[in-house]
């Protein structure tokens, strides 16, 4: 398991407001918020990022995306919502295990950042 904080919100190290949990996959809130929704699904395989992933996690990644519709569907975000993985430092990626952003719950500009 990684030693990024997300390894440790897996392991039950640090805590975490946890929304949803699977054998394969865990959503939490974002501790700094970017909408009034803005929750975090990862996976619990360790994966640095987009670039990480191999042809042997397709059905993970599959999995993790029917997660965030899950996950966004229990949130109530039913005007909508954008989906954001970041992938490497000029992406802005900060926590090298690969993440998926759900933010909603507010108008959502594009283009972002």
């Amino acid at each position: 398991m990684s030693d990024t904080i997300f390894g440790k919100i897996i392991r039950r190290e640090i805590p975490a407001d946890i929304v949803y949990e699977d054998d394969r996959a865990l959503a939490f809130k974002d501790i700094n918020p970017q909408a009034p929704t803005h929750i975090l699904v990862i996976p619990k395989k360790n994966i640095t990022n987009l670039d990480a992933a191999t042809p042997e996690d397709l059905d993970l990644l599959g999995h993790l995306l029917l997660t965030v519709k899950k996950v966004a569907g229990q949130a109530g975000l039913s005007n909508g919502y954008r989906v954001v993985i970041n992938n490497g430092a000029d992406a802005g990626q900060t926590v090298y295990h690969m993440h998926f952003h759900i933010l909603g719950d507010r108008p959502l500009k594009w283009p972002p950042g």
